[in-house]
């Protein structure tokens, strides 16, 4: 029986030895086979912490973890068959050419298909016969994103993939995110690029400080992108209420009894829920992914 879940973590947790504070406290998260989930965060949010984690390149404090079924810990070997992994700052073999250092890794990975790892080739136009030491950091990060991608693999981890990458390298890499997304991969994408996140991803997580503080739907579901109601009513019990009915979700309560409320499906319904309750004030804004960023970091990202 094919396995539906790619990857998933429970309350995984990293402290460092000699401090108090995590570096990542109770991650848990699902991505699913056929699924591109984005991790957003600041630089030092912990993206990176995690993905170490999953790879066992860190032992995790607490909680677990597994790819395909298997432990990230106790089968971290076993795993390695499974995921393709783009690290965020990419390290190959200086003295390589390119085509050494990829028939190299197709050799420890096994190719699914030699013509695919051709089209990705030719795709991203790489120069495959200088060595690695004389590449731009933007063509470094093209082998980096070939070798990932190239033995078809049925989990990626991409650490900020189009670090470097000019815009029509990264209309390439959307196209082969797209492509193994068809093919069923789970792809876990860490990002501090809102704009790729809310074009490529099914769903985001939002870290901060080693928590993950926020998790929604961009396409299906609750959309980050959606109409979201500022709302007083007369009575608090509209709210406990609204908790319970099936067609908004209650985001946040404020401290003077607004309710932020956004519709999980179409605006009509949703209006006709908050209308069943006496109504002091209300208003509507539209909110995308950069605006629920910018709620939990500020302007600094």
């Amino acid at each position: 029986m094919r396995e539906t879940v790619g990857l998933q973590t429970t309350e995984l947790s990293k402290q460092y030895p000699g401090t108090d504070t995590y570096a990542l406290r109770e991650l848990s998260l699902k991505v699913n086979r056929g699924e591109v989930y984005g991790f957003l965060g600041a630089n030092g949010a912990g993206k990176t912490t995690t993905i170490r984690l999953l790879l066992n390149f860190l032992q995790p404090t607490g909680g677990s973890g597994v790819i395909m079924g298997m432990d990230i810990v106790e089968d971290s070997v076993a795993i390695k068959k499974h995921v393709g992994y783009l690290a965020g700052d990419v390290a190959l073999y200086p003295k390589a050419t390119g085509k050494e250092f990829l028939d190299y890794l197709g050799t420890l990975q096994g190719m699914k298909s030699n013509a695919y790892r051709q089209t990705l080739e030719k795709r991203f136009e790489t120069d495959l016969d200088k060595s690695i030491s004389e590449l731009s950091k933007g063509n470094r990060q093209k082998l980096g994103i070939l070798q990932a991608f190239m033995h078809e693999p049925e989990v990626l981890i991409l650490d900020e993939p189009t670090s470097g990458l000019d815009p029509l390298m990264q209309e390439a890499f959307y196209e082969t995110i797209a492509e193994a997304k068809e093919r069923g991969a789970a792809i876990f994408m860490s990002s501090h690029n809102l704009t790729e996140a809310q074009r490529v991803c099914d769903r985001v997580g939002i870290i901060k400080g080693g928590k993950l503080i926020r998790e929604e739907s961009i396409q299906t579901g609750v959309q980050l992108g959606g109409t979201i109601f500022r709302v007083r009513f007369a009575s608090p019990d509209a709210i406990a209420k609204l908790k319970k009915a099936d067609g908004v979700k209650v985001l946040n309560e404020e401290a003077d009894g607004t309710v932020l409320v956004q519709s999980t499906d179409t605006i009509a319904r949703a209006l006709k829920l908050l209308a069943q309750h006496d109504i002091t004030e209300i208003s509507s804004q539209t909110v995308d992914l950069e605006s629920e960023f910018i709620e939990y970091y500020g302007e600094q990202k």
